[in-house]
């Protein structure tokens, strides 16, 4: 079995751990692809080239970024460029081989770009262009279960490959969580969403009211009811990996001792295939 690790760019995150876990799994014969983001580098380059980063809120309550041309330069320098090296650089000090892919290389990851966004501005709804985002549609599993097969550890990060309308395509940004979802969906693997917090809690503020599992429909309806702020992308996530085929994900805390194995032996927020097949049984008897 595969196991996707999502590892975060909040600041508050520290991939040292992570990264060590991996060099255990690996170790032992597991077989474990690396997803990062970096939103936290990019805004800290945009503020340094004195842009500020944009934000927008959906008509549907969630807030991601607004990537203009100027930002998407940023994204093809930082993500690529020194966030995907300095993971790659210490997992090989880590003893692992790892190899460092954008979505670009190898059309690895690929969907159809989103020029313009529906947004909430002011209690209107309104019509944003000049994005460049996208949603992927397809993972070149060929190229990750050889790398895989080699003894590789892939460390996957954006840009993503967005089709235009004439077929051709442009770097183009996309939620690092999805990307792990669509990555753990495709490879069929358990999918580690690490954060910095414990898990889902029912109550965002009380990390007591952590949910350990969602089994069920209406355990999975709880999570999706708890889920608030930036936890609102890893359930989408979650559920949109559990969908296309991953055998689990689990919500769990980056900065614990052996933050990836915890994870795996059920710490963290654990949500499992049953409760999407007992959701999909729920909406066909209604």
């Amino acid at each position: 079995m595969t196991t996707v690790v999502k590892i975060g760019g909040a600041r508050a995150v520290d991939p040292a751990g992570a990264l060590a876990d991996v060099a255990h799994l690996t170790a032992n014969g597991e077989d474990v692809v690396v997803v990062h983001g970096g939103s936290t580098a990019v805004d800290d380059t945009l503020e340094a080239l004195d842009k500020e980063p944009t934000y927008v809120e959906t008509p549907g309550g969630v807030v991601g970024r607004f990537t203009d041309a100027e930002t998407m330069d940023v994204f093809k320098m930082v993500m690529p460029g020194k966030l995907n090296t300095d993971l790659v650089e210490a997992l090989q000090n880590e003893g692992v081989d790892a190899v460092g892919l954008s979505g670009a290389d190898g059309q690895l990851l690929t969907g159809k770009r989103k020029s313009a966004v529906r947004i909430l501005e002011d209690g209107k709804k309104k019509i944003k262009r000049g994005d460049h985002s996208g949603t992927i549609e397809h993972v070149n599993t060929d190229l990750l279960e050889t790398l895989l097969a080699g003894g590789y550890v892939p460390v996957v990060g954006g840009p993503v490959l967005g089709e235009e309308s004439d077929g051709g395509y442009t770097a183009v940004n996309a939620d690092a969580d999805r990307t792990a979802a669509a990555v753990a969906g495709a490879l069929e693997a358990d999918l580690v969403l690490l954060t910095d917090v414990s898990g889902i809690y029912a109550d965002p503020d009380d990390e007591t009211t952590k949910i350990d599992e969602a089994t069920t429909a209406a355990a999975l309806e709880a999570v999706e009811d708890a889920a608030e702020g930036f936890m609102t992308k890893k359930v989408m996530a979650a559920i949109e990996a559990l969908e296309t085929g991953a055998s689990s994900v689990i919500v769990s805390d980056a900065n614990a001792n052996g933050p990836v194995t915890t994870a795996l032996d059920g710490h963290g927020t654990t949500i499992t295939q049953s409760a999407i097949e007992a959701e999909n049984e729920l909406e066909v008897t209604q």
